[in-house]
């Protein structure tokens, strides 16, 4: 079992879907907000690894959503300072194990990098249901109030 460092947007439904999922396969978490976080460029460049810069960003954030930040049209330089000045535009969850970071819920790859099955077969029906859904994508209606642009479900 892992010590996972987790930065999340609390509040957030898949967030709290893939910490349940660690918590099943007996990882121990620790959670941090995301939002409140003091991130430098340095920092954050970190967890995005070799990944296409659009695949660092949180699609569904305000600005993105109202084309004032272009993904596709940024250098690395620009989208880290975005980022460190506006939280919400960072794909989340943030994980770290050790030494080593990534962006997003990608249930395969983490499943293959620290484990998903669960230690309690009791919690497999649960777990298994979860994985099933997608994880990777915020479901809350768009029409609902936001705080910090994100779903305060």
């Amino acid at each position: 079992m892992a010590r996972v460092i987790f930065y999340e947007k609390p509040g957030c439904k898949n967030n709290t879907k893939q910490k349940t999922l660690l918590a099943a396969a007996g990882h121990e978490l620790e959670t941090y907000n995301l939002l409140k976080e003091a991130w430098t460029p340095e920092r954050l460049r970190l967890f995005f690894g070799d990944r296409p810069i659009v695949e660092w960003f949180n699609r569904t954030a305000p600005r993105i959503k109202s084309g004032e930040v272009v993904p596709e049209q940024i250098d690395a330089e620009t989208a880290l300072s975005q980022m460190v000045g506006d939280p919400i535009l960072i794909r989340r969850p943030l994980i770290q194990v050790g030494d080593r970071r990534e962006v997003g819920f990608d249930v395969e790859l983490v499943d293959a990098w620290i484990g998903l099955k669960p230690v309690d077969e009791s919690l497999r029906g649960v777990t298994e249901n979860l994985i099933q859904q997608d994880l990777q994508t915020c479901s809350h209606d768009h029409k609902h109030s936001h705080e910090q642009g994100s779903c305060k479900h």
